[in-house]
């Protein structure tokens, strides 16, 4: 899926934490009127949701914090002074967004076949996690 703004890769992290420079990406978009329409759904679901729970957060929280700033300093150091996780809780963040979905987990391992042919990347024998199907779908592996 060629988007016309492509957002940051969900490996890239802020102040420890994966994914969060891709959600901010997706909601200064959305804010602009620039998200493409593919990405829509998903906003504040999907992984958005799986960091927001991690980091006890909300969506509109989100909004509003990235709404009123200016760069990601800024949002990088709210976080930094008002979600209180350890290293250990941002790691383990961190290695559930790597490995994802879980072999164990029938419904995530369909829904990953699902998005997988989507995608036209069944053929794709190294996409078996959602991080490299979205690294895959974007260009970047």
């Amino acid at each position: 899926m060629p988007a016309t703004n492509y957002l940051r890769s969900p490996y890239e992290q802020m102040h420890g934490w994966m994914h969060l420079p891709r959600y901010i990406d997706k909601i200064r978009l959305q804010l602009a009127g620039k998200l493409d329409p593919d990405y829509e759904p998903f906003l504040g679901k999907s992984t958005d949701a799986l960091w927001l729970n991690a980091a006890g957060l909300t969506h509109e929280q989100m909004v509003t914090l990235v709404k009123d700033s200016i760069t990601d300093g800024q949002i990088c150091e709210w976080i930094r002074l008002n979600v209180h996780k350890t290293e250990a809780q941002k790691h383990a963040f961190n290695h559930l967004l790597i490995n994802r979905p879980d072999p164990h987990d029938r419904e995530q391992a369909e829904h990953f076949a699902q998005r997988k042919a989507f995608y036209n990347l069944t053929h794709r024998d190294d996409v078996t996690r959602f991080v490299d199907l979205i690294e895959a779908d974007e260009g970047r592996l």
